[in-house]
This record gives C-alpha cells, sequence and structure tokens, in this order.
C-alpha cells in the first residue's frame, strides 16, 4: 500500500522542504520509489530540485483544476519522480473555493497514480489553507519538521487541532506517525531541552533520528540536487538516511 505523507508545519524555516526532499531521496537508495507533489506557491521544492516549473504547461495547479492529468504533469527525475508547482497555485484558493469537494482534489489526482509508488512525499505550504488542507485530505499519514527551539512548539497546537478537523470530518485515518527534530546542536542546552520537552509531550511521536544543523543542506538547494549528490559525505547525508531507515522500518506497522 502507497505510504502517503503530509510534510507539514506552518512555520516556515524549520527544514520541511529539505527534509521533504532528502527524506524521498533516501528512500529511493534504499530501493523504494518515491514521488515529491509540490503544494507550495512558492514552488520551493521544486527549485531545489532543480524543476523550472515556470517553463511547463502542466503543473500541480492546472492538476487540481482538472486541466491535466497528473501522470501528465510529472517530471521523472533519477532520485524520485516530481510534481512540481509554482506562482500560478497561489490563485487556486480563490479560483477553486467554490467548487464542490474541493478539499478532494488532490486526493481523486494521487489515486490515480498512488499505485506507481512506494512514497508520495507531499510538501506542503507553511501556513494551514487551501493547498494543505488538500495535502491532509490526501494523506493517510503526517510528518512534522520542528526545530528544536521553543517558538517552533507553539504551533504544534493549532497544527493539531487542524489535523483533528480534517480527520473529523474529510479523513478519518489521518495519523501524525512522525515527529523531525531539526536542526539540532548537541552542544546547545536549550536544543537538549526542547529535545526533552518534544519527548515528553510526544513519545510515540519521535523520531529517534535528529537531523544535525548542516550548512550543506542549506547549500544543496541552490545546485538543484539532494544532499545525497551534493555531499554524501556530510552529517546532514548520514541521518536523512539514518532516518529512512526509521521510516522504512515503520511499513510492518502500517
Amino acid at each position: 500500500m502507497t505510504r502517503i505523507i503530509a510534510v507539514v508545519n506552518q512555520k516556515g524555516g524549520v527544514g520541511k522542504t529539505t527534509s521533504a526532499i532528502n527524506i524521498g531521496a533516501g528512500l529511493r537508495r534504499k530501493g523504494r520509489r518515491v514521488l515529491l507533489a509540490d503544494l507550495d506557491p512558492q514552488g520551493s521544492l521544486s527549485v531545489s530540485v532543480g524543476v523550472e516549473a515556470h517553463l511547463a504547461e502542466c503543473t500541480v495547479y492546472e492538476v487540481l483544476k482538472g486541466k491535466c492529468a497528473a501522470r501528465n504533469a510529472i517530471v521523472k527525475m533519477p532520485d524520485y519522480d516530481v510534481l512540481p508547482a509554482d506562482i500560478r497555485l497561489s490563485g487556486a484558493e480563490f479560483e477553486l473555493g467554490s467548487v464542490p469537494g474541493r478539499e478532494l482534489l488532490l486526493k481523486e489526482a494521487l489515486g490515480l497514480i498512488s499505485g506507481n509508488y512506494d512514497y508520495i512525499l507531499i510538501d506542503c505550504p507553511p501556513s494551514l489553507g487551501f493547498t494543505t488542507l488538500n495535502g491532509l485530505t490526501a494523506a493517510n499519514e503526517v510528518f512534522i519538521p520542528l526545530q528544536a527551539e521553543f517558538l517552533a512548539m507553539y504551533g504544534m497546537t493549532q497544527l493539531i487541532d487542524v489535523m483533528n478537523s480534517v480527520r473529523k470530518r474529510l479523513n478519518p485515518t489521518l495519523e501524525i506517525t512522525g515527529i523531525i527534530v531539526t536542526l539540532y546542536d548537541q552542544r546547545k542546552t536549550l536544543n537538549k531541552d526542547v529535545w526533552s520537552k518534544i519527548l515528553l509531550h510526544f513519545p510515540d511521536k519521535v523520531f529517534a533520528t535528529r537531523i544535525r544543523a548542516n550548512v550543506a543542506l542549506a547549500e544543496a538547494p541552490s545546485h538543484g540536487e539532494n544532499i545525497y549528490r551534493y555531499k554524501a559525505d556530510t552529517n546532514g547525508a548520514q541521518d536523512y538516511l539514518s532516518l529512512c531507515a526509521e521510516i522504512i522500518a515503520q511499513e510492518g506497522t502500517r
């Protein structure tokens, strides 16, 4: 069964897109078939992997509007397939706001291609609007990248409230299956304190692997590469590969 995972956090700068990309590439290195779906109007994921979505006739925007089938919008790459997005997607909420069942548009589109993949990772924008709602409705799991700082935890309550609403009204199978602690520096007492609090509040949800702060993770997108192709000998590559091993270990419990 395809694992469709929404990567969500309404706070920006927590490593959400970085996590989606490098988890996808790491899973591919472990033999899984992966699709990365970009749901951010900024197109951060698409740009970061070297896809020029602004030149494409068909993106996730056209897919949601029913002008293009998802299979025709997919860009095939060595480490993953990509369903790209660009600024056109910013108009979707206004243009599709009156469409019946608008929350199900992505779910219906992915349903036609999900059998081609073991994992579909949906990179949601740093907001809880229309596109994120579509991502949560289409997914059966949620990963939450969370920076090891106190402020990063404040938005968790709001996010969980939205998830509970989606679970109640649209997607009863949705669940948080992983919290990914990012930008971690074990030398900082603050990071250690926040890590302890995250474990206290979400003991069964937090991945054991902590993604250490690593400059190569920030540099890789400027080269249109994931961390394994950019600098495979770095802490960032090692951490995400370790995280992927944990994700794969979950397969037997799904």
